[in-house]
């Protein structure tokens, strides 16, 4: 595995007897560690004395892989060139004028002394390196997940929590102490070489990283993420004909690195040989631009309207409105979305639906076919069955931090039901939504009761505190059987405290650092940091809103950073403004219900600015603060997918332990570990309490 490394103390130095030395170089110590690569053997550069220019093309790099015993040329070609004098002057005048090395054609004639050479690369080099470093601070100027978690001793969600996500659901043993193969940057090589590091820590995708050697020193670490392009498993560089080369900070701790590696990492786990390509195979996503969809109307959620799909960010559409002619009426969900349907799914189970204008498909476009979409648990409706009119408690959709008191209003096909916030309804029903049977958002009455969760009672109900019992007296109304209700509780594995990349469901563009504040067998309450709680969000363990530490990294979707207590109290002023001018506004009318809106402003300068409107769930037009909008195209993707279009099946086999010895080291065995999971049970299914006769 390691025979791209080696540690040796021959006598590297070079002759200066040849006809073509015009000047000697430097003998190099002894002491020196090379690496080995594909037969050839490169001394480790610790400044000048490692490194050689070459007099023909002007290319840098380590002395020792140079041609010829002078070590003047970087190969034959460069060496048979140098008796050619046609083009001496136009290149040295190039090289004057740019102070650039010259490419591979050019014929540099001249011979330079090596010193003057090195230090206009290396002053080339280092204004590269600047150019850089201003480039990534300003792109990390708004939020870093790691000195984030680092500042505050946060722990993430582990990605297995996210069965949707890439990699969720063959994430395996990926954990502390696994081994990777990284570029290293305490280097001051031309070129990339790698070093082995260590996992320190793990949140979500992001992994703490330290330089393998550096024992207790965490004057290196650094974050990255694990699923990225040039995090490899160990072996990757002997299998790939890439350097090891130590870090430049503990070159000097061992004469040996290669018995050092040998010893430190036999028995250690690394990803396995296909980690990178099971994660690209993880990111192929069926839905592609140009389907048409059935997708809820945010302004009437009563009813479904045809979409769409504008673009495909990690799994997350966005869909534009059919109607729409400047494709700017859009809205955002995940490909597994409740939310989203095929083209006649209203119509075959009886939901309300709204007409395009449209009489035809628009050139291009295509219905979306009906096994793509998430399937729903069938359910037998011809025994004892939801009803309408009866009660229940239900997740507010227009006001997702409140758990209400609700109505069955209308029983649909394959088990689907429309429910009515009591005491908060349009009157023509336009604000009704639809729900299925198994959904983790219906609870049966009583639930917030037995669970310690503030229910909100109908708007004007002046009897409080709020009874079940009398209330369902005085309406003259029935409980919904608790026996119909989802009462499954998977062991998501979740915890209080947990931060995660949460959708904004008000503003389901937004994806924002939340926090879980709290659990109740599968319910969890998401927390934005930086808010307040009142723009806190119920939502189920397996939504595929939630993701992990890291996603909008890997997919490159725009992550939202924590409000500051500037924003926050600028936003919250602008609320009470605006709740007041609602109050108002709705003064007389039947529906008076508000709701918490205009929130988390996008960070990004960068990006166009919109108009100030926003058009909530119910249709309302709300002043807000303008708003950053996400680009409308599709963000480029850390992983394109591969041209095969090989099925994925996932695998738990994801962490490989490193069997190494003196006398193999090719790299090639791999005993894979297949690893239970480190969650526990999240408590009994049984929440719910009797009904009160």
């Amino acid at each position: 595995m390691f025979d791209g490394y080696d540690s040796c103390s021959e006598d590297t130095s070079s002759s200066s007897s040849s006809e073509e030395s015009e000047e000697e170089v430097a003998p190099l110590p002894s002491s020196l560690p090379i690496i080995k690569n594909n037969g050839q053997v490169y001394t480790y550069p610790d400044g000048k004395s490692g490194m050689a220019t070459c007099e023909m093309c002007g290319m840098v790099g380590v002395r020792d892989a140079f041609y010829s015993k002078t070590k003047r040329f970087c190969s034959v070609s460069c060496s048979r060139s140098y008796s050619s004098n046609s083009k001496k002057a136009s290149i040295l005048a190039r090289l004057q004028v740019t102070g650039k090395p010259p490419t591979k054609k050019a014929k540099v004639l001249q011979k330079q002394p090596l010193v003057a050479k090195l230090a206009a690369y290396a002053q080339y080099q280092a204004t590269l390196q600047n150019q850089a470093k201003t480039k990534a601070a300003v792109s990390m100027e708004g939020f870093s997940w790691g000195n984030y978690i680092n500042s505050n001793s946060f722990l993430a969600a582990p990605v297995t929590c996210f069965k949707h996500a890439p990699m969720g659901t063959c994430w395996g043993d990926i954990s502390e102490h696994v081994r990777v193969e990284v570029p290293n940057t305490d280097c001051s090589l031309p070129t990339k070489v790698f070093w082995i590091a260590g996992i320190i820590k793990l949140a979500g995708y992001n992994a703490l990283l330290r330089y393998e050697g550096f024992e207790n020193d965490s004057g290196l670490d650094f974050w990255c993420n694990i699923c990225g392009s040039d995090i490899h498993p160990v072996g990757w560089c002997a299998a790939s004909g890439k350097p090891l080369v130590p870090p430049r900070t503990i070159q000097h701790k061992y004469t040996n690195w290669k018995a050092f590696l040998v010893k430190r990492l036999t028995g250690a786990k690394t990803l396995p040989p296909d980690f990178s390509q099971k994660v690209s195979e993880s990111m192929q996503y069926p839905f592609k631009p140009c389907m048409r969809v059935e997708v809820v109307d945010k302004r009437h959620l009563c009813r479904t309207r045809v979409a769409v799909v504008e673009s495909v960010i990690g799994g997350r559409l966005r869909l534009v409105y059919e109607e729409s002619e400047d494709r700017t009426d859009d809205f955002w969900c995940h490909m597994h979305s409740p939310l989203i349907h095929h083209i006649g799914w209203s119509r075959s189970i009886g939901h309300r639906f709204k007409r395009s204008d449209i009489t035809k498909k628009q050139d291009g476009h295509f219905d979306t076919p009906p096994h793509l979409f998430a399937k729903v648990k069938e359910v037998d409706q011809s025994g004892e069955w939801f009803k309408e009119r009866m009660k229940l408690e239900a997740i507010d959709p227009l006001n997702l931090s409140t758990i209400c008191v609700a109505t069955i209003r209308k029983v649909l096909a394959d088990g689907y039901l429309m429910i009515g916030i009591d005491g908060s309804e349009a009157a023509d029903g336009s604000d009704w939504f639809c729900y299925h049977a198994t959904s983790p958002s219906i609870f049966p009455v009583g639930f917030c009761e037995i669970n310690m969760i503030e229910l909100t009672p109908p708007r004007g109900y002046t009897k409080l505190p709020f009874k079940w019992f009398d209330y369902l007296r005085e309406s003259g109304s029935i409980a919904a059987p608790v026996k119909l209700f989802n009462k499954d509780v998977p062991n998501h594995g979740f915890r209080v405290g947990m931060k995660l990349e949460a959708v904004d469901l008000m503003e389901p563009r937004l994806i924002c650092v939340a926090t879980v504040t709290r659990i109740i067998h599968r319910l969890l309450r998401i927390h934005f940091d930086g808010w307040e709680e009142e723009y806190d969000q119920w939502v189920d363990c397996e939504s595929p809103d939630l993701y992990p530490v890291g996603w909008c990294q890997l997919t490159g979707y725009q992550l939202q950073p924590p409000a500051s207590q500037s924003s926050r109290e600028s936003q919250s002023a602008s609320s009470k403004q605006k709740k007041k001018a609602k109050s108002q506004q709705y003064k007389g009318h039947k529906k008076k219900r508000k709701m918490p809106v205009g929130k988390k402003p996008v960070s990004l300068s960068s990006l166009p600015m919109t108009g100030g409107v926003r058009r909530s769930f119910s249709g309302d037009e709300e002043l807000t603060p303008p708003y950053r909008a996400l680009p409308a195209q599709t963000a480029p993707e850390a992983f394109p997918p591969p041209s095969t279009s090989r099925e994925f099946r996932p695998s738990l086999k994801t962490v490989t332990t490193l069997q190494l010895k003196e006398e193999l080291l090719d790299g090639e065995d791999y005993n894979f570990l297949q690893g239970a999971s480190d969650q526990e049970s999240n408590g009994s299914a049984n929440f719910y309490i009797k009904q009160e006769p």
